[in-house]
């Protein structure tokens, strides 16, 4: 004859009907949690704060909670710099990065490089109060095509002086 199963599987006797309830107790525990948050919902249903928000109040708070805020300001700054700056200047100029409260822009030329450098206070305060941006410093560059490179490859000469435009 064969050996009783609570011997084969080595099982303890005593503990048989709660491993068996065991499952069964949770199981029951999580239906009753979920009848107990629709009966909560159901009376929560019209209730101030249960409005449907709206899209733009969404993705603000999500752009707030993970700290794309400057990130987007500063799409929002390249976006309008033709209108933030004027036709004329945006033509010969664009923002290339804010960080930390400075705000890179760069020229087609140093021409406009120096232009853009006169227009600095009036720049800062056009973008601080039109965009919200802080703006601490603005850095104006001159274009960034040439090298000055040395080797035995080069042609000689004395090098670009200047873009003359």
């Amino acid at each position: 004859m064969k050996a009783p199963m609570v011997e084969t599987l080595h099982l303890d006797q005593r503990r048989l009907p709660a491993l068996v309830f065991e499952g069964c107790t949770r199981r029951a525990a999580t239906r009753r949690q979920r009848e107990d948050n629709s009966r909560k919902a159901w009376y929560a249903f019209g209730k101030p704060g249960r409005d449907p928000a709206k899209l733009g109040g969404v993705v603000t708070s999500l752009a707030a909670g993970s700290g794309w805020t400057s990130h987007l300001k500063v799409a929002r700054l390249r976006n309008q710099w033709d209108s933030v700056v004027g036709p004329g200047i945006a033509a010969h100029s664009r923002v290339v990065s804010y960080r930390d409260g400075v705000l890179i822009i760069q020229a087609q030329t140093t021409v406009w490089a120096t232009q853009l450098t006169y227009l600095v206070p009036q720049l800062k305060a056009t973008i601080v109060r039109r965009l919200g941006m802080p703006v601490k410093q603005i850095r104006v560059t001159g274009p960034h095509n040439y090298s000055f490179r040395r080797s035995r490859f080069d042609p000689p000469g004395r090098g670009v002086r200047d873009t003359y435009g």
